[in-house]
């Protein structure tokens, strides 16, 4: 997936302001040295695995300014590959449980097709930003419908693609199949606390007609609209086809860096500010 990798990876003259001052700031010419890390993967690797590197994007509470949501996420992504081959396990919570599961390896080596990681690091970058958006359309001659939606709701995109035509739907497809994912990913207590009371674990009543999704059902939505989007017809015979086939049947195995991330790398209050939602 070279194209792709290379369309997801390009760095900002402010990262690399950034990963030159953090990793090597007694280097003389900057500019030589800007060249060597656009040009050479394995040098790139470097200075983003370094560890000062690493931990100036864990701790520095305005990082974002210093350098792009694409470069933030590569760099946690990849302290995760590192952190679940020590750790060998994978944890998997149940409302009252927390179990441990030896599929790290499989985690890894999914991490490892860089395709892969650089597309989760793309998708979680997109989620820093909310829009919102309204239609009308036609429900029959003369009268008209507004339709109003924005790129966290799953309800309201999946109303979406009901209304536009099948040429129109891979851009919804990917995105609720990524919402899918990055929920599940980054806020899976969410996902449970919205779903059932934690004491009886009975299902919550739904309000203002949105329906709550269970854990299960998020998942199994993922891989429906990731599996839609490897079939449309925009992408036919692309790398991008291939990608969301591969996130379509290795959906748990792409969850399971995010959750990974979030629970030792985010605080609660981390997540709110470079997301807000919820």
């Amino acid at each position: 997936m070279r194209l792709l990798k290379e369309r997801l990876s390009s760095l900002s003259d402010k990262d690399l302001d950034f990963l030159i001052d953090t990793a090597a700031p007694e280097v003389s010419d900057r500019n030589r040295l800007k060249e060597i890390l656009k040009e050479d993967e394995d040098f790139r690797e470097r200075f983003i695995t370094d560890e000062k590197v690493v931990q100036t994007v864990l701790y520095d509470e305005e990082i974002f300014l210093k350098i792009s949501p694409h470069l933030f996420f590569e760099i946690l992504l990849k302290k995760a590959k590192r952190d679940l081959s020590e750790a060998g396990y994978t944890i998997e919570k149940t409302p009252h449980m927390r179990i441990p599961v030896f599929d790290a390896d499989e985690v890894i080596e999914f991490l490892k097709d860089e395709g892969h990681l650089f597309y989760l690091a793309d998708m979680l970058s997109s989620f820093t930003k909310v829009e919102s958006y309204s239609i009308l359309i036609q429900i029959r001659e003369g009268i008209w419908k507004r339709i109003r939606f924005n790129n966290m709701d799953i309800q309201s995109l999946r109303a979406f693609c009901d209304v536009v035509d099948e040429e129109y739907r891979f851009t919804l497809y990917k995105r609720i199949a990524d919402l899918c994912l990055f929920i599940l990913g980054l806020f899976p207590d969410y996902v449970e606390r919205n779903y059932r009371y934690p004491h009886t674990l009975k299902k919550r009543p739904s309000l203002f007609g949105i329906q709550r999704l269970s854990p299960e059902e998020y998942e199994k939505e993922g891989i429906r609209f990731y599996r839609l989007a490897a079939e449309h017809q925009s992408i036919k015979d692309t790398e991008l086809e291939e990608l969301f086939w591969d996130f379509s049947e290795n959906f748990q195995k792409a969850k399971k860096p995010l959750n990974y991330i979030s629970e030792h790398y985010f605080r609660y209050s981390t997540k709110q500010r470079l997301f807000e939602i919820f």
